[in-house]
């Protein structure tokens, strides 16, 4: 089951049954099972708490996920910035659902085991970011 909580005034800008598909589509490509997945969208300030309470990094950052995956069932909380996906949009030049799509599908793809902590892993989770955002419909 996939839900999306809300601790700003942001709102998905499609209907949320069109997020959850592709999020399926995601976990199903990666060959896992959905479990229990929640998206939270928050803004920076929400953000950094979670980030100083529970992972003592006192910086803000675009999103964080908690792993609470089983074997091959994905589950986790997702936690978004809308206001950091807004700023990331300008920095890159791409327009906000197009990096909302990109942080979304970083989430779950940590979920399913792949990082980004060297060059190495980073490239291979930018590669997969682009492969999953296609399967957006």
């Amino acid at each position: 089951m996939i839900t999306f909580n809300y601790e700003t005034d942001f709102e998905l800008p499609k209907q949320e049954a069109v997020f959850q598909a592709w999020i399926e589509k995601i976990i199903a490509s990666e060959e896992k099972q959905l479990g229990e997945l929640n998206y939270i969208f928050c803004d920076d300030a929400y953000l950094h708490q979670i980030n100083v309470q529970y992972l003592d990094h006192d910086t803000l950052t675009d999103i964080i996920t908690f792993d609470y995956t089983e074997d091959e069932t994905i589950s986790g909380d997702i936690f978004i910035s809308v206001e950091r996906v807004a700023d990331n949009a300008q920095d890159f030049r791409v327009d906000f659902q197009t990096e909302l799509l990109r942080v979304m599908a970083h989430g779950v793809l940590h979920l399913c085991g792949y990082k980004d902590k060297t060059d190495a892993e980073s490239q291979q989770m930018r590669n997969k970011e682009e492969e999953k955002m296609i399967l957006f419909k």
